[in-house]
């Protein structure tokens, strides 16, 4: 059965094996510094290890609920998600368009195009409640 295992600063998607008696962890996937698990991972995962038992769903809940929590609380993950934003706004207002034109490239075009929209709803959302008063003692400028 798989399950999701912190290394260093990364949590991985892992899977215990045993050969020539003894217990080997096979890396299924990088989840990254906060363990999302996406439907690429589980394409991915059930590509490449089409026999590998794993329940999704128990994954899936303990990612967003035991392992995430924590580092709500961690000031060390919440400055780097807060230097993940500056320098992704950094590179949007960068960015220039003519480059996906030059590519030629429609997928990508659209592919981008729709990640903006998402980050904008996504951002609409969080403004929304902070605006609401849901976090306690923040105030929106």
């Amino acid at each position: 059965m798989a399950f999701i295992r912190k290394r260093g600063r990364s949590y991985y998607l892992v899977h215990n094996v045993r050969k020539k008696g003894r217990v080997r962890q096979i890396y299924l996937a990088c989840l990254g510094r906060r363990p999302r698990i996406s439907e690429e991972i589980v394409q991915h995962v059930t590509a490449k290890h089409p026999f590998v038992e794993v329940d999704w769903t128990s994954l899936k809940r303990r990612a967003t609920h035991d392992l995430v929590q924590p580092l709500l609380n961690d000031s060390e993950y919440l400055r780097n998600l807060l230097a993940d934003i500056r320098g992704m706004h950094l590179e949007i207002a960068d960015f220039q368009w003519p480059v996906l034109e030059v590519l030629r490239d429609r997928e990508l075009r659209v592919q981008f195009a729709t990640e903006l929209k998402l980050l904008r709803a996504t951002l609409e959302v969080k403004l929304n409640q902070l605006r609401k008063g849901r976090f306690a003692g923040l105030h929106a400028s």
